[in-house]
């Protein structure tokens, strides 16, 4: 997977910009503030659809202007791909257009089109954080990984609005309703459950075999799914009873407490080395590095799913990282078709790549 051409129309600081990223490493180092993150945050968006830095993508688009445009051309297993992305300003925000190959789409059909694995500064909270942001990665990747499983998430999240608001609204909410909500919650819910148990199993394992590399088998990482629905059999209908069955057993509470109480939108991603919580009794080296290896795990699981390489992206985390784990997380997804580094200087040790100089929005390549 390959990003032929990128061009960007009022992006954030960007008034225009037409680039085409070599294959192989792209290295952007400039002073902050100057775009670096903007170029990679536009790469992301072509991929996911979404920014990875804000929920207010208003702010995507350049200062005294209404409209803003992504646009790329790619090459993926299946042949060359255009992707476009449009953000009009409203008086709410923004409103997004997605384009494949010149034909207007749904988001859920642009979603995954061009997969990326992206690595910024705020993953590094990815173990102390709270349990919104693992499972915020955990959507991110499965969405990208399984097209179905945004749908599931969507209709999932839509019921979950729809319950929310029925027992906010009535201390005695409407039985028959309720019902309708709590079977729409058990069959999407359900989906992904099984979805993110087969994830982690298999995050876990590649992460455990990057991290005792990277420690010399002294150290265990392990990874594990925490459903807030509790199952003994991982099969559908197993775990469809618990569900409904914790419903039925915490009507109560979630009536007097005004709110969905149980159901994968309270699930965790557990980290632990040997045996003991990271977050907990991990040093933050320990910490970092169990993210390294996470990362390193998510790029490796995404890339055997889908059977092409997913484009990479590092926004400014090498510098926060010594030269080591720099080195070894860059070694660890070393078969990477195209991967775009930022940095502030040029990061040590870096293997053969393309270097580009940005300033005030202005990119130029230069030898490395």
């Amino acid at each position: 997977m390959r990003l032929n051409s990128l061009t960007l129309s009022n992006v954030r600081n960007y008034a225009h910009l037409e680039l085409e990223p070599a294959p192989g490493l792209n290295v952007f180092v400039g002073s902050n503030a100057q775009g670096k993150s903007n170029l990679l945050e536009a790469i992301s968006l072509l991929g996911t659809g979404k920014s990875f830095r804000t929920s207010r993508e208003r702010d995507l688009i350049r200062d005294g202007f209404e409209l803003a445009t992504i646009s790329g051309e790619a090459q993926v297993r299946a042949g060359a791909i255009r992707l476009g992305c449009t953000l009009t300003a409203t008086e709410r925000g923004s409103r997004k257009l997605y384009t494949v190959n010149g034909r207007n789409v749904r988001y859920a059909t642009f979603l995954g089109s061009l997969r990326v694995v992206s690595f910024v500064p705020a993953d590094l909270h990815l173990v102390d954080g709270p349990p919104a942001v693992r499972r915020s990665f955990l959507n991110g990747a499965l969405a990208q990984d399984q097209k179905q499983y945004y749908r599931d998430l969507a209709a999932y999240q839509k019921a979950l609005g729809h319950k929310g608001s029925l027992l906010r609204a009535d201390a005695q909410p409407d039985a028959d309703l309720l019902k309708i909500y709590n079977e729409a919650l058990v069959t999407t819910g359900t989906a992904l459950m099984i979805a993110r148990n087969h994830f982690v199993r298999a995050l876990g394992v590649a992460a455990a075999q990057v991290h005792a590399r990277w420690s010399g088998q002294q150290e265990r990482l392990e990874l594990s799914y925490r459903p807030n629905v509790p199952f003994e059999a991982e099969t559908e209908d197993s775990i469809a009873a618990s569900f409904s069955e914790r419903l039925r057993a915490g009507a109560d509470q979630e009536r007097l407490r005004g709110i969905p109480l149980f159901g994968p939108h309270r699930d965790d991603l557990g980290l632990d080395l040997d045996g003991r919580s990271l977050a907990a009794f991990g040093s933050q080296g320990q910490q970092r590095t169990a993210v390294l290896a996470v990362k390193v795990a998510e790029y490796t699981v995404m890339h055997e799913r889908s059977g092409e390489a997913p484009l990479l992206l590092l926004d400014d985390v090498l510098s926060e990282l010594d030269a080591q784990r720099a080195r070894a997380f860059l070694d660890g997804v070393g078969g990477f078709e195209q991967a775009f580094i930022t940095a502030t200087q040029l990061p040590d040790a870096l293997p053969a790549g393309t270097l580009y100089e940005i300033d005030d929005a202005h990119v130029r390549m230069r030898p490395l």
